[in-house]
């Protein structure tokens, strides 16, 4: 079935929404998208060209999937998440076309706000931190802690990130980083876990916070090498 003629979300004449699947107000569903039977995409999603997704995948709201990218069955993305382009999911660890293992679909879970660079592989049965960020390139084969910095193959922890998409630089003498672009407090308040002093994980961003107005060059110039 094309969508496009559902007034609460948009689908672009070439992509398909089989009956079954449900859709959110505001969402945006690019060429050449196939979302199949049983899957539930939030509010204000955008689907890039090219989009996959699977029976029961699950999308929160303002989830943004770039182009030429399949999200799997068993995979759970909750609100605010950014998955780049040509990112890849699985959701069978030991596969094999011989093996049927439809029954054993093994559950990815990416928590609210995280980021998935480009090409970057996921392997499933692993958990993305609240606002964490997966580098570009980079092999997911274990969980990622909220605000962790992840590149590399496979990938390993670089440092931590702020909300905002900044690397945070050396704590003060009270062991406090700050974003350089909003001016938002972070500490480690045990080790590996690090927490926002001045909004709740869960919380929305401030509106005067929600929209980017200086370039990322720009505050790499100001912070000096890292």
């Amino acid at each position: 079935m094309v969508a496009s003629d559902d007034s609460r979300y948009f689908a672009h004449e070439s992509a398909w929404v089989d009956e079954g699947a449900r859709v959110g107000a505001g969402t945006r569903i690019w060429h050449f998208c196939h979302v199949m039977a049983g899957a539930v995409l939030g509010e204000r999603c955008n689907l890039g060209q090219n989009v996959h997704i699977a029976p029961d995948v699950r999308l929160g709201n303002n989830v943004k999937v770039q182009n030429n990218v399949s999200i799997y069955t068993g995979t759970v993305v909750e609100d605010d998440v950014f998955l780049g382009p040509s990112c890849v999911f699985t959701n069978v660890t030991n596969p094999r076309s011989q093996v049927v293992r439809q029954s054993l679909y093994e559950r990815t879970l990416l928590r609210r706000g995280a980021t998935v660079g480009a090409n970057a592989t996921v392997v499933c049965g692993v958990e993305i931190g609240r606002h964490a960020f997966v580098g570009a390139g980079a092999v997911v084969t274990r969980d990622v802690p909220d605000y962790a910095l992840v590149v590399g193959t496979p990938a390993r922890q670089d440092g931590w990130m702020s909300r905002h998409g900044h690397r945070l630089v050396e704590p003060d003498a009270d062991g406090i980083m700050v974003c350089p672009e909003s001016q938002l407090r972070y500490r480690e308040v045990a080790p590996g876990v690090l927490r926002c002093l001045d909004l709740d994980e869960d919380a929305p961003l401030p509106d005067a916070l929600a929209v980017g107005t200086i370039a990322h060059e720009d505050f790499k110039r100001r912070q000096g090498p890292t």
